[in-house]
């Protein structure tokens, strides 16, 4: 049975304008939205219900039961009854088991989006729409912030990241507990969402209308404001690190080559992109902010010092070059340059 249509109010307009806009930026053809049931991915699948057809794509729902918590299977039914009522086809539920590698958090992170590119092989669905919202940004970047993780957690999720869509990184959470409102639409409201044991809790509950209260209203939009303009400079100095890469780096068969003359005369942003760049590319490593700094001594700070012995590669200084390469494929002469 089909829900009835809401009757247009601010809220439902502005998630449907949010949907409509995120699906005019993908190529059309199925489409997945990943339904927890809860408010912001219930609205979502509402609006994605409403504009999906008008944009030429079809719609349907995935929905991930991690079976961490007694009644999770209800709670997976229902949402896939929400689903189809809402005129979503198909409605898949993908139970995962859930390991504990780098906590439950990260844990069920991984195994929900295994589930959900899963999920969107087997329907050829060319985009999955997550029910990220503007509070979320906000809490995401507040988190990085906290752990000094640097830029890229500070830029929080984009809008697009390949196959993943988040339409309503735009839209407050009230707005979408509103739409449901207007909307009669029952989500699900998950107990671990006011858990003061998970950190983002903590932050949703008690940092960030602290921070309101202490420095006035619209500190989650500047938070967000902030993310969209660190991921427009990173992705620029990303842009230039790449070309400049293309012209100076030399490759092996034991690894690649960067020379320090052109690595000593780059800001320091470049010169560590320029490092990481030819470390992923080549070993499918990610350094964190304290190696790539001890790679980057060997140009900046350089006094003899011997190879740096890294996951999977070594890095040293020889002949005016910046070598990474294998680890083991070192030579006995080049670890004593």
């Amino acid at each position: 049975m089909r829900q009835t249509r809401p009757r247009l109010t601010p809220a439902v307009a502005d998630v449907r304008r949010a949907v409509r806009e995120a699906l005019s930026s993908i190529s059309t053809g199925p489409v997945l939205v990943a339904l927890s049931g809860g408010p912001d991915s219930l609205a979502l699948a509402a609006a994605a219900a409403f504009e999906a057809p008008r944009a030429g794509f079809t719609a349907g729902a995935v929905i991930v039961d991690h079976g961490l918590q007694p009644g999770s299977t209800d709670a997976a039914a229902r949402a896939a009854t929400h689903a189809t009522a809402l005129g979503l086809d198909p409605v898949v539920v993908k139970p995962v088991t859930v390991g504990t590698d780098g906590g439950p958090e990260a844990a069920a992170r991984s195994a929900r989006y295994t589930a959900l590119e899963s999920a969107a092989a087997e329907f050829g669905a060319v985009a999955v729409l997550l029910g990220h919202t503007l509070d979320d940004q906000a809490e995401t970047v507040l988190l990085g912030l906290a752990r000094g993780s640097g830029a890229a957690s500070l830029q929080g999720m984009a809008a697009v990241s390949g196959l993943y869509v988040r339409p309503l990184l735009g839209i407050r959470r009230t707005t979408t507990v509103q739409f449901c409102a207007d909307a009669r639409l029952d989500p699900w409201l998950d107990p671990q969402n006011d858990d003061p044991a998970y950190a983002r809790v903590r932050v949703r509950r008690h940092v960030l209308p602290m921070l309101e209260d202490e420095l006035g209203p619209g500190i989650a939009e500047a938070l967000a404001r902030t993310a969209e303009q660190l991921r427009e400079d990173a992705e620029a100095l990303d842009h230039f690190a790449a070309e400049i890469a293309e012209d100076l780096a030399e490759h092996s068969e034991a690894g690649i080559s960067l020379p320090v003359r052109a690595l000593e005369v780059q800001p320091a942003a470049l010169r560590q992109r320029l490092i990481r760049l030819a470390v992923a590319s080549e070993f499918h490593v990610s350094l964190s902010r304290a190696q790539t700094l001890e790679v980057a001594r060997l140009v900046t700070d350089w006094h003899g010092q011997g190879p740096l012995d890294l996951p999977g590669f070594t890095a040293a200084r020889v002949d005016g070059w910046i070598r990474l390469a294998a680890e083991g494929t070192l030579t006995a002469s080049t670890r004593h340059a």
